[in-house]
């Protein structure tokens, strides 16, 4: 499959089945194509808005013939809704600071995703990644990429975002985090100062990847409100607790 965007023909393929990472006994399949050239950050841009994801310098999107359960979501930043459990988190970590920097990894940072693969996901692709592997996934993009590191007043690593900037958003490619500091919540930190950036930024959303119905992993996005999912070809608010879209 190819379509010409703005004079750069974009080629499309089908991956072969591979056992799905979200529900246990099924298969996937992606539809990818690379992110190259020129209009690498404009083809980023219309691929987000029709439920695409990146992962290095490819965008893919899940094409599992007997299987829709991954629903893109987004968060709509201008009528989020707060609440007292996410104030109680800012004020849990009123103590933070945030800095954003270019897409480059260090060993720090290593550290801290090592740390927090062994304890979350120890039995994950994941888990095996080397220095190597970490480097390729902060650094190989083609598209306006940014880290943001949080930090304690003595200044330790205690958080990770990787960040693409899109036209109507930001991106939330893949976060970590001190696995010791549970009562900080730091997963909804992260995305609560998302949330914030984007609106202090004018943007309209916060891309959160795919919802999946009876993933576990998955059904903290639903927290965030209002919320939108992709489907059918387009956007509609998401309501959780139906799994449907109005």
């Amino acid at each position: 499959m190819t379509v010409n965007q703005r004079r750069q023909t974009q080629h499309y393929f089908i991956t072969a089945p591979m056992p799905c990472p979200y529900l246990p006994g099924r298969f996937e399949r992606k539809l990818v194509t690379e992110l190259r050239g020129p209009e690498s950050n404009n083809i980023h841009n219309l691929l987000s808005r029709a439920g695409f994801r990146r992962s290095h310098s490819i965008a893919y999107l899940p094409a599992c013939g007997d299987c829709d359960a991954c629903i893109p979501v987004r968060v709509c930043t201008k009528d989020f809704q707060d609440n007292r459990s996410f104030r109680r988190n800012r004020a849990t970590n009123a103590d933070l600071t945030r800095q954003i920097f270019a897409a480059s990894a260090t060993q720090e940072q290593f550290r801290l995703f090592s740390e927090y693969q062994a304890a979350r996901h120890g039995d994950g692709d994941m888990a095996r990644m080397d220095t190597r592997d970490y480097r390729a996934m902060m650094e190989d993009t083609t598209v306006e990429t940014s880290i943001f590191e949080y930090r304690t007043p003595d200044n330790r690593l205690i958080a990770v975002a990787l960040v693409d900037a899109l036209s109507d958003g930001l991106s939330a490619v893949y976060s970590f985090f001190d696995p010791r500091e549970d009562r900080r919540s730091l997963g909804t930190y992260i995305i609560l100062d998302l949330v914030a950036e984007a609106a202090r930024m004018n943007l309209p959303f916060v891309y959160l990847g795919y919802w999946v119905r009876d993933c576990r992993k998955m059904s903290y996005k639903t927290r965030f409100k209002p919320l939108e999912a992709f489907r059918n070809g387009q956007w509609a608010r998401h309501e959780a607790e139906t799994g449907s879209t109005d």
